[in-house]
């Protein structure tokens, strides 16, 4: 049955924990994030700049509403009303040239933020080892690259300099109320403590509700993403009734918590209001029996009025903003446990490129493990001339795979030592060895892009001629002509509007335009028919005559003609010589030629 599971305290379909939320404020995470702000103070200071003067005029406008009510009341003069109501105009319009800067230029700083970042994790991302691959979940990689960089970009641009010019405000509010009347001022914050009450109920109900929302959500990607996956299977087994009812369930269950944390928003506002209600009622009432009683002036009981609405919009939103806080903070260690994490295999200090490589390639007592408790390879030893053809052969499990991962320097052993001509592969650059090896492999994967695009990308530089002599050695030149447009025909994602052969020959053209010296190929025919077969094992043999090959094989047509065949058994080679000789010699290649190989229709004993 496909389907997706989430689910309280476990992680996510897309990466997140139910448990993952951080402190509201974490310094370290803070301190982290300052190199990519820095590039931008200029935008940062226009931004606090807004902030600030767009907090202060905002603080300023109701006791400037209060003057001038006052002095038309005392019948002031013309003038003193003409220069109040202009210096009333003039603070809205401070107030609204600071918005604008706060808002803009701070969400142009959150956006390269979010681009700087994006762009280093990727590139982190790609230094990484394969050992780093081996234990972590796509879709956890993924959240950190696109989900928790859009949480820091979001708390930029509405968190930290809002929530700042909050507490600003709620501050600066404080300070005026009580400098206007204390007890008034003691009066319309009599509510503060049942307000402080609810945020706290609300939003540890909140965080439950918003949470269960995410999980519900990831819940339906995740099965809409198996299903779509895995489309062909579902209709073969004609699941598509049984799949359609788990997933309406799923859905319902994603509309029951999107509705429940719904109610929870939709009951904050007007429960704020109540409050907010009672406090202006409270003011009025007791400032109007001051105004009454001559002690305060209309001026001021309608200033107090205005800051009432003033001082609980800043609660309210700081009460928002704290969960998103909290996401922001846990989303930062994420991205920057990932930051820490270093490459297992990189260049050592004394690592040189190789140039001109002649293709020897030697194992010397070679042993290797993925963890310490399992052994791979036990105790390889085999030496390679340069421009010869090994073949290797055996049960799935036996360590074929690991040998040419070593080679191409995927991962180091844990023993022994590997040389190309004569070099220590640890003291070569990892960047020249790559550029001198090839790999095939058995499901070879295309880029979205052009056909030329995917010949050339691992030789992006190779001109148009090399990229059709590429092609015409692989033996898919033909084909790719008779495309709608040619070479520049749009291969669709992982080449899906393809046939595995001919995604296969376009791999093959890709390792011959990028010329390397070591071709690695990897069951480079276990997915085809026997007539595309054909035609690569006649492009195998071009590319395999002039450089040291290493070809992984179950079918005899693919490795007979080969130099050498290594008999893998259990992590050792147990067996190596020709094919002629081995079935003299090893009773292993015996077994495997008995079951997998005496099918092949193309081969026949000699």
């Amino acid at each position: 049955m496909m389907m997706s599971r989430g689910g309280g305290g476990h992680q996510n379909y897309d990466g997140w924990d139910n448990s993952e939320l951080g402190s509201v404020y974490n310094h370290k995470i803070f301190v982290r994030l300052i190199p990519y702000i820095k590039p931008h103070k200029i935008q940062t200071s226009l931004a606090f700049l807004g902030m600030l003067s767009g907090t202060l005029t905002n603080i300023a406008i109701p006791p400037l509403i209060g003057f001038i009510i006052d002095a038309a009341i005392a019948s002031s003069s013309v003038a003193d009303l003409w220069f109040l109501s202009i210096l009333f105009f003039g603070c809205v319009t401070i107030n609204s040239v600071g918005t604008y800067l706060q808002s803009y230029y701070i969400a142009k700083v959150a956006h390269s933020m979010l681009v700087s970042i994006r762009t280093d994790l990727f590139r982190h991302l790609q230094k990484l080892s394969l050992k780093f691959y081996d234990r972590q979940q796509v879709g956890r990689l993924m959240s950190r690259v696109v989900s928790d960089v859009e949480q820091i970009q979001q708390v930029m641009t509405g968190g930290i300099i809002g929530s700042a010019a909050d507490i600003l405000s709620l501050v600066g509010i404080i300070l005026v109320m009580f400098s206007m009347d204390w007890k008034l001022s003691i009066v319309s914050l009599s509510v503060v403590p049942a307000l402080i009450i609810l945020a706290f109920f609300w939003q540890k109900r909140a965080r439950v509700a918003f949470l269960a929302v995410r999980s519900a959500i990831s819940v339906v990607n995740g099965t809409l993403q198996e299903n779509v996956s895995g489309v062909r299977v579902v209709q073969n087994m004609n699941r598509e009734p049984e799949n359609m009812k788990i997933f309406e369930s799923i859905n319902g269950s994603h509309l029951d918590a999107n509705l429940k944390a719904s109610r929870l928003s939709a009951g904050m506002f007007p429960s704020v209001e109540i409050i907010v209600g009672l406090s202006t009622a409270l003011v009025v009432s007791f400032g109007g029996w001051l105004v009454i009683e001559g002690t305060m002036g209309v001026g001021t009981l309608v200033a107090f009025g205005l800051f009432v609405q003033r001082f609980f919009d800043p609660i309210r939103n700081l009460t928002m903003q704290y969960t998103e806080l909290q996401r922001a903070m846990a989303s930062g260690v994420r991205i920057f446990d990932l930051f820490d994490t270093q490459p297992s295999i990189f260049d050592s200090q004394t690592a040189r490129p190789i140039n001109n490589m002649r293709g020897q390639v030697s194992f010397n007592n070679v042993s290797f493990g993925y963890t310490q408790e399992t052994t791979v390879l036990d105790k390889i030893n085999i030496d390679v001339s340069p421009g010869e053809t090994i073949a290797l052969v055996g049960q799935t499990g036996a360590g074929k795979t690991t040998f040419v991962s070593l080679i191409a320097r995927f991962y180091d052993v844990t023993e022994g030592q590997i040389t190309i001509d004569g070099v220590d592969i640890r003291e070569i650059t990892m960047g020249s060895l790559a550029a001198q090896t090839g790999i095939v492999l058995q499901e070879p994967f295309l880029f979205t892009g052009s056909v030329e695009d995917n010949i050339k990308f691992g030789n992006p530089s190779a001109t148009k001629d090399e990229v059709v002599l590429a092609a015409r050695t692989a033996g898919i030149h033909e084909l790719i002509s008779q495309m709608p447009q040619g070479y520049q025909t749009l291969i669709q994602e992982r080449g899906s509007n393809l046939s595995m052969g001919h995604q296969q020959l376009i791999s093959i053209a890709r390792a011959v335009v990028a010329n390397p010296r070591l071709l690695i190929l990897d069951e480079a025919t276990a997915n085809i028919d026997t007539q595309t077969e054909r035609v690569i094992q006649s492009s195998l043999k071009k590319l395999l005559s002039t450089r040291t090959s290493f070809v992984i094989a179950h079918r005899l047509s693919t490795i007979r003609d080969a130099d050498r065949i290594a008999v893998f058994e259990d992590g050792k080679i147990s067996g190596l010589g020709t094919h002629t000789e081995l079935l003299e010699a090893s009773k292993k290649y015996r077994d495997l030629h008995s079951m997998s190989y005496l099918s092949d229709e193309s081969a026949t004993l000699t």
